[in-house]
């Protein structure tokens, strides 16, 4: 959207949460990867994280959270005309998860798809949720953000293995009640230099289970945080005024922020922005880095918590593999 853009008239009805059972702190996890607790804490910021166990998957956390929104929406299933799946962890490659997720909660009929931006797939469905609801395409999109990232890491890459934490987040959205409540502002960036920092490179036709060189790694994460800072560093800055002027320095006609929860040295950058600590919404200490739920679980905390309300201004912003750098204002 460029600043002349109309706004994307779109009302926040309701968010859920959904979390594994198990609480695992750093000192395990550190342990786990051999690496010091202390040193682990500081380079990760994440104190606790949820991680699946017993017969916990992501369809059934994202089943739940789905159910309880839906509830707090005060909506029955059947008001639901599009469900959208943005995990960046997928249950499976075929069918899409949308479809599981529909089987569950007993949705028949609706519309169901997956958008997939890896940490930033919820922005992707915001943004479209919004379009639909504001073309009058759809009059109730539900979305799904699920993860169950901790079955697919290393302990020998502990930069990922003391981030990722599991998770799942439900939103409702429906048409606005007034003039102004929706999307002002959407920006979706590729920065493609950084491709291969953060990657799972097995799993589809490139690396597939009977490549001859397909090894076990292959299909856990690899990331070069200290690459993916770099490029964050310098891209981020420009995005940001590209999306509102004076971001990059300040928070012009803005609330609260909803940022991803990428690292302790990611929320760090926010810092050179001008942007008050009192003023960013973080979940990274006790939930770690939920991949793309860390988005509505970070908004869901903010809104539970009465520091976001109806008429707020809410900047959700972040970055994902690829790189991708993505930001939404949205007046609730």
């Amino acid at each position: 959207m460029n600043p002349s853009d109309p706004v994307l008239g779109v009302r926040l009805l309701a968010t859920a949460q959904a979390l594994p059972a198990r609480r695992v702190p750093t000192a395990e996890v550190a342990r786990l990867c051999g690496v010091p607790e202390a040193i682990a804490l500081k380079r990760s910021g994440v104190h606790e994280r949820r991680w699946l166990s017993g017969e916990e998957t992501a369809l059934t956390l994202g089943t739940q959270a789905a159910r309880e929104a839906l509830d707090r929406a005060g909506l029955d299933m059947g008001d639901v005309d599009v469900l959208l799946n943005a995990s960046g962890s997928q249950l499976q490659p075929i069918p899409d998860g949308a479809a599981l997720y529909a089987r569950e909660l007993g949705l028949h009929g609706a519309a169901t798809y997956s958008l997939h931006g890896t940490c930033l797939s919820f922005l992707l469905a915001l943004q479209h949720a919004a379009l639909l609801i504001h073309t009058g395409r759809a009059r109730h999109v539900l979305i799904i953000s699920s993860e169950g990232g901790s079955v697919g890491l290393n302990p020998a890459q502990p930069e990922s293995t003391l981030l990722i934490g599991d998770g799942a987040a439900a939103v409702v959205l429906g048409p606005p009640t007034r003039p102004g409540q929706g999307l002002h502002a959407t920006r979706i960036e590729t920065h493609p230099a950084g491709a291969d920092h953060t990657r799972i490179s097995g799993g589809g036709t490139l690396r597939h289970p009977n490549h001859p060189g397909a090894a076990p790694t292959d299909f856990t994460f690899d990331m070069q945080g200290l690459q993916v800072l770099k490029l964050a560093s310098r891209v981020v800055p420009p995005f940001l005024e590209r999306l509102r002027p004076g971001l990059s320095h300040g928070l012009p006609g803005v609330t609260r922020v909803i940022p991803h929860q990428a690292s302790q040295a990611g929320l760090d950058l926010l810092r050179r922005y001008g942007w008050p600590e009192d003023r960013v919404e973080v979940t990274l200490r006790t939930l770690g880095n939920v991949i793309a739920a860390s988005l509505p679980l970070t908004l869901h905390q903010a809104v539970e918590a009465g520091r976001l309300k109806e008429g707020d201004t809410a900047l959700l912003v972040g970055t994902g593999a690829g790189l991708i750098a993505g930001g939404v204002i949205w007046e609730l």
